[in-house]
C-alpha cells in the first residue's frame, strides 16, 4: 500500500470514508483540544542523537510479557463503541492481533462479545475493564474474559466521569445512532462505511446486552452510564486482583503515588496514559508523566504508555523513555476506516517498519538502547 505510507494517510483518508459523527466520536478530545495537540507536541520534542558506522544492524523487536512473546512492544488499546467507526471493528482488530502477533484490548464498551473477539485473537487478547458499580456483574464480566481466552485484565482508572467532548455534541454524536435526515445525509455520502453497516447490523454494546431485560442500543446506553464507572478505588482495585488470576494491568495513571499504590495494591503493570486526550483538557502529557513513574516503579512492574502515537518514531520515543510496551488506539482505527478489512495491519506494518526504521538510523540493535540515543 505505498499511496498509504504513513498513520497520517490512513488518517486523512478515513476522515473521507466514514461519515462526520463517527469521525467526530474518534478524532475528537475535549474542552479546547490543547491536551489531544499537547500530547503530540511532546512527543515529537523528543530527539534521538545517532551512533553511525556500525556495520550491518538487524534490529531485533521481539518481546516478552506476562510469558508470551510478542512481535514487538506495540499493541491495540481499548477504544469504545468501535462499530460506530467501522463495522464489525472488533473483530477485525482481534484477527490483525492473531495475525501480527501484538495484543489486541477489547474493551467493556466495544462494540462484540467478549465470546466472538477472545477465540478471533487466538491468545493475543486482553480485556479492558470499566469497573463495574454491582459486584456480581463486575464478577461476571471477569469471568467472561477469562474463559473467552484472554489473558490480561486492564483496567480503567482514567475515566472517573463522562467527559464533556464538545465536538461529539455538536456532531450529535449518540448512542444509538439517531436515524434521521441528518444521518441519514451522512450516510449516504459515504458509501463504503453504509455497505458495512447493511451488512454488519448497527452498532450495539452486545458484550453487556445480557445484562439488560429487552435490549436495545437505547436502553442499553442508559445502562452503561448507570453501571460502568465512577467507582475505581484502591479498594475495588484489590477486589478485582483477588478474583482475576492472570497479569492485572492499570491503565490511565499519571501520578508517580498513584502508580506505587497500584503496584502495592497487586498491579502487575501500569499503563501511562490520559486517555488520549479525551478526558481532561488541562492534563500534562501522557509522554511527560512516564519518566517519574519509570524512575518510581519501573524496577518493580513494567510501566506501559498510551496517549499521542501516531508513528513508529513515537514507539520509539516512548520506549526510549522507560516504556516496556507503547498501545495505539486511534491509530488502528484510522486503518480500518481507511482500508477496510485489512487496515488494522496495515497500521501495524507502519508502526513496526518505523520503529525498526529508527532503530537503524539510530544504531540500535535492541530495544534497551534506544535510552542510550536520547539527547
Amino acid at each position: 500500500m505505498d499511496d498509504l505510507p504513513a498513520i497520517a494517510d490512513l488518517e486523512r483518508r478515513a476522515k473521507r470514508r466514514i461519515p462526520h459523527f463517527s469521525w467526530e466520536y474518534l478524532a475528537s478530545g475535549t474542552g479546547t483540544e490543547e491536551a489531544v495537540r499537547h500530547n503530540l507536541a511532546a512527543l515529537a520534542a523528543i530527539k534521538f542523537v545517532p551512533q553511525l558506522m556500525k556495520g550491518p544492524l538487524e534490529p531485533v523487536t521481539e518481546t516478552e510479557m506476562f510469558g508470551v512473546t510478542y512481535a514487538a512492544p506495540i499493541g491495540i488499546a481499548p477504544v469504545g463503541l468501535t462499530g460506530l467507526i467501522w463495522p464489525g471493528a472488533d473483530e477485525l482488530l482481534a484477527k490483525a492481533a492473531a495475525s501480527r502477533q501484538i495484543p489486541y484490548v477489547l474493551s467493556t464498551v466495544g462494540t462484540e462479545k467478549p465470546e466472538v473477539a477472545g477465540p478471533n485473537a487466538e491468545g493475543m487478547g486482553w480485556f479492558q475493564l470499566y469497573p463495574p458499580r454491582d459486584d456480581a456483574l463486575r464478577k461476571d464480566l471477569i469471568e467472561r474474559a477469562a474463559n473467552s481466552g484472554f489473558t490480561a485484565l486492564v483496567v480503567t482508572a482514567d475515566v472517573p466521569a463522562a467527559s464533556r467532548r464538545e465536538r461529539q455534541r455538536k456532531a450529535r454524536v449518540r448512542v444509538p445512532p439517531v436515524i434521521g435526515p441528518l444521518l441519514v445525509a451522512q450516510s449516504a455520502i459515504r458509501p463504503a462505511w453504509s455497505r458495512e453497516i447493511l451488512r454488519r447490523g448497527m452498532p450495539r454494546f452486545r458484550g453487556l446486552e445480557q445484562y439488560i431485560d429487552a435490549a436495545t442500543m437505547k436502553n442499553t446506553a442508559g445502562f452503561v452510564g448507570a453501571n460502568l464507572g465512577g467507582t475505581l478505588s484502591f479498594e475495588y482495585l484489590a477486589k478485582v486482583r483477588e478474583q482475576w488470576e492472570g497479569p492485572l494491568v492499570v491503565k490511565g495513571i499519571l501520578d508517580p503515588d498513584d502508580a506505587q499504590r497500584c503496584v502495592d495494591t497487586g498491579a502487575d503493570a501500569v499503563q501511562v496514559s490520559n486517555h488520549g486526550g479525551r478526558q481532561l483538557d488541562g492534563s500534562i502529557a501522557a509522554i511527560d508523566a512516564l519518566p517519574a513513574i519509570v524512575d518510581r516503579i519501573g524496577g518493580a512492574v513494567p510501566v506501559f504508555f498510551d496517549s499521542g502515537v501516531r508513528d513508529g518514531i513515537d514507539v520509539a520515543r516512548a520506549l526510549a523513555l522507560g516504556a516496556s510496551f507503547v498501545f495505539c488506539g486511534r491509530a488502528f482505527m484510522f486503518g480500518l476506516a481507511a482500508i477496510g478489512d485489512d487496515g488494522a495491519k496495515h497500521a501495524y506494518d507502519i508502526l513496526h517498519e518505523g520503529l525498526v526504521n529508527v532503530m537503524a538510523q539510530t544504531g540500535c540493535a535492541t530495544l534497551s538502547e534506544l535510552a542510550d540515543r536520547l539527547v
